[in-house]
């Protein structure tokens, strides 16, 4: 029964097929891939295009400087009032991120030393993504920069 059974699928499979073998040939006969050298036909994820450039108004701070003063105020926590240590972080955030860290207790801020500098990533000319080593971890900002004057958005913590 199993082998009746096992000849009626071979039997409809071939019924369906074109006759001609599934298997990819290998050698001379084998078709090359397409290579198109017109950049507009390229699909790949890897971008032909130069990084985007964050966009700064003349005489204002650059991106990078932002988030270094950011994070050494951020860490400046101890001895401080909650309003006190909120003062020193809004010349630097939104005021969507200001209202939020408004009642924040400065003593949970897990790291009290900046170690290195501010690694920007561009997301495009009016955003970027900052890392800042600490002593303790990593600090992650986002700033934005929607008519030219970069703020701190957003805060992530990443702990060593």
């Amino acid at each position: 029964m199993l082998a009746v059974i096992v000849l009626a699928v071979v039997g409809v499979g071939r019924l369906f097929s074109d006759g001609k073998s599934g298997s990819p040939t290998v050698g001379l006969g084998s078709p090359a891939p397409a290579i198109s050298i017109n950049p507009s036909d390229d699909d790949s994820v890897v971008s032909s295009e130069p990084p985007p450039t964050p966009k700064t108004v003349p005489g204002r701070a650059q991106p990078d400087a932002v988030a270094y003063a950011f994070a050494s105020a951020w860490v400046s926590h101890t001895g401080v009032t909650s309003k006190k240590w909120v003062d020193r972080l809004l010349p630097n955030a939104t005021t969507d991120l200001a209202d939020e860290l408004r009642g924040v207790d400065p003593a949970g801020v897990p790291a009290s030393r900046v170690i290195g500098r501010p690694v920007i990533d561009a997301v495009n000319d009016t955003m970027v993504n900052a890392v800042i080593t600490m002593d303790s971890g990593k600090l992650s900002l986002r700033l934005v920069a929607p008519d030219g004057h970069w703020l701190v958005d957003g805060i992530d913590w990443e702990a060593a």
